[in-house]
């Protein structure tokens, strides 16, 4: 009767032990980086922005649909970046608004093409003006 009891215990604890584990979602969520570095020419004669460009995506979908516009993606960028002036990227905020642009066009050309859902975020972690 002990044993049977004993082995009842250890059989519900495993189960509770089980229940409490925290499982993984199977979400994948993965920063890209759209390389090689972007550098374009400024407005100024011989000034250039050199930006590296990071994308946070959720969901492996997500991630295989953004590498496979990858060319349109960087085509926008480089339109985006191209020809400003070097007043218009000096301060924090500035560069900021400039982030929230890149947001905001990359998810026009996902939405293009098909949808921009899974497109989380973009970093800039590189940012040069030269």
């Amino acid at each position: 009767m002990r044993l049977l009891v004993l082995l009842l215990s250890f059989l519900f604890i495993t189960s509770l032990a089980d229940a409490n584990e925290e499982k993984p979602s199977g979400t994948v969520i993965e920063y890209l980086q759209m390389g090689p570095k972007f550098t374009v020419n400024l407005e100024e004669p011989r000034k250039y922005l050199m930006i590296n460009v990071q994308l946070l995506v959720e969901g492996a979908e997500a991630v295989e649909k953004i590498k496979k516009h990858m060319p349109a993606l960087k085509h926008e960028l480089i339109m985006l970046y191209s020809g400003r002036s070097m007043e218009t990227l000096q301060t924090s905020e500035q560069r900021e608004a400039l982030r929230q642009e890149t947001f905001t066009a990359l998810k026009k050309v996902l939405e293009k093409y098909e949808n921009s859902e899974g497109f989380k975020d973009v970093f800039f972690t590189e940012f040069l003006i030269g």
